[in-house]
This record gives structure tokens, C-alpha cells and sequence, in this order.
């Protein structure tokens, strides 16, 4: 079955070879797109479709789909209701709450990308969802973000206490650790070691947690946050929306504006797009799409 997807990257030059894009981003960089704000991050007037071309005929709603069952049925098997019964019930509640898994599947897409499998990468995909519902919890808290909506629902501790999201968000890391470690195969050791490294690096005092500490130290003062808090409403997002101009937090949006804000997300976009030319076009169209995808979301 066609996926409508097939029209998400309708306005890029797919006659031109994958593997030399530089033309093409010379134009998307050209264009100025934030003169309208509902004109789309990449203009139509680049549209010249080859409908033979692997980014073109993939169906990108149909991977997401596919992605997205296959990590939430391995995070289901990842944390079992057993005892205590509180904690684990607390931990599904946030992990199990839906979302659209682009973490996850962003990891198996790159491992993919190279030449290995969703077998290979699962542990890892489920680690990172562990590790990001974690951080929704504890950036939930009242000391924090002080939220009451998560996904469309009442937050971790809205609906089991602060102290048991607290601990929620804590096994969560932990088990996210744990999980690749005794889960990943048919993977060398050392591997696994070095990812373990990477993943804790980059959620550590020089990742996720400086970017929170960051967040909560920009309250009040002029600086930076997201797009769609500012243009979406809380049934939309799921989320509480606003909730950023409420707090006074330095977002993007509110130093560059939305329009610049938007013009950021379609270079960053760009940049992703450069750095894929290097792979083969049928491995790399899940991110390419994915790409696409995420500067275009609508929540």
C-alpha cells in the first residue's frame, strides 16, 4: 500500500544522484523560508520528482509503524509488573504511555544505515527510551518543570506520589544500563562497552543533565525554547502548552522569534542531510525521511 509519506519529501531534487546534494542545499539555503509562517521548512519549487529513487518510493509512515511496535513490544517484555508491584507499575506508565519512539527508531535507522539489524540495535533503541521517559519524570517534578500533562495524560507523579516518580525515573536509568549490557548479542564486548560509554556521556554532567540545569537557570532571563510549546495547543502537543512563556524561560522562539526559529531547524535539517549524502540512498532513506520529519512535526 502507498504511503502518503511519499509526499514528504516532495520538494527536494530527487533526479539529482544521492550522493551529490550540494546543489540542491546551495538552493534550500538560498530561500529565504521564513517569510510566511505557513509556508512549509523546504519550498515546493524545488519539486522534480524520480519516482524510481529510493528516498522518493519508501514508505516511511509504513517503517515508523513497523519501528514503533516492535520497541514497544520489546519495552513491554523489558519491565514486567512484578514486585514491588508500585514501582514497576509507575515505570510502564510513563514508558508504555506511547509517544512516537523516534529515539528508538533514530538508533536502529543508523544501525541499519551500516550494515546491521534491529536485533542488534534493540537493546540499545529500548535503553535510550528508558533513559528519555526517565527525564520526562524527573523533568516533570515540581522542582523542575512542574507539569501536570505528559503525553495526554496525568504526569508520573500527578499519578503516583513525587516520591515514587522520583524512584520511577531512577530505576528507569538504571535499568537502561542493565538492559544492554545483558540483553545486546551477537555484539562484541568491547562494543557494547563503548556504547555504554557514549550513551553515558551523553546523558551525564556534559549532556542531558548540564541541558537541564541549563533550562531551569535560564527561567526568567532572556534566551531560548521550542517551537511548537509556543505554536501548539496542549491537546495537540499532549504536554501542557505554553508552559515556557509561563515560566519566563529563555527558547529559542523567544529570542529569534518563531519564523527565525524555524529557519534554524530547516538548516540544522540541512546539515543532516549533507552529512547522510555520504551512504547508500536505500540504508539512508529511513533518516533522510526521519530528518524531514522532525523539523516538520506537528507534536
Amino acid at each position: 500500500m502507498a504511503s502518503s509519506s511519499n509526499n514528504t519529501l516532495s520538494s527536494f531534487n530527487f533526479d539529482m544522484p544521492f550522493a551529490n546534494l550540494k546543489p540542491v542545499v546551495e538552493k534550500l539555503q538560498a530561500i529565504d523560508v521564513a517569510n510566511s509562517s505557513s509556508q512549509p521548512l523546504i519550498p515546493e519549487e524545488l519539486l522534480t520528482i524520480s519516482k524510481e529513487n529510493p528516498l522518493l518510493t519508501f514508505q516511511f509512515e509504513e517503517y515508523l509503524v513497523m519501528k514503533a511496535k516492535q520497541v514497544n513490544k520489546s519495552l513491554d517484555e523489558a519491565v514486567p509488573l512484578q514486585h514491588p508491584v508500585k514501582i514497576h507499575e509507575a515505570m510502564r506508565y510513563s514508558l508504555l504511555a506511547g509517544g512516537k519512539r523516534v529515539r528508538p527508531i533514530l538508533c536502529i535507522a543508523s544501525c541499519e544505515l551500516v550494515g546491521g539489524d534491529e536485533s542488534l540495535a534493540m537493546p540499545m533503541a529500548c535503553a535510550v527510551e528508558m533513559i528519555h521517559t526517565a527525564s520526562l519524570i524527573h523533568d516533570d517534578l515540581p522542582c523542575m518543570d512542574n507539569d501536570d500533562l505528559r503525553r495526554g495524560m496525568p504526569t508520573n507523579h500527578k499519578a503516583f506520589g513525587e516520591d515514587t516518580a522520583v524512584l520511577a525515573g531512577d530505576a528507569l536509568l538504571c535499568l537502561a544500563f542493565e538492559h544492554i549490557a545483558c540483553k545486546t548479542r551477537n555484539v562484541s564486548p568491547d562494543r557494547v562497552v563503548r556504547a555504554i560509554a557514549e550513551l553515558s556521556s551523553a546523558i551525564g554532567s556534559q549532556g542531558l543533565v548540564a541541558g537541564q540545569i541549563m533550562d531551569l537557570e535560564s527561567e526568567g532571563k532572556e534566551v531560548v525554547d521550542d517551537i511548537l510549546d509556543v505554536t501548539k495547543s496542549s491537546k495537540e502537543l499532549g504536554k501542557t502548552a505554553g508552559k515556557d512563556l509561563v515560566s519566563n524561560k529563555a527558547t529559542y522562539p523567544k529570542l529569534m522569534g518563531i519564523e527565525k526559529a524555524k529557519k534554524f531547524a530547516s538548516d540544522l535539517m540541512i546539515q543532516a542531510v549533507q552529512e547522510l549524502a555520504y551512504f547508500d540512498a536505500a540504508r539512508a532513506a529511513p533518516l533522510y525521511h526521519l530528518a524531514y520529519y522532525i523539523a516538520n512535526r506537528e507534536n
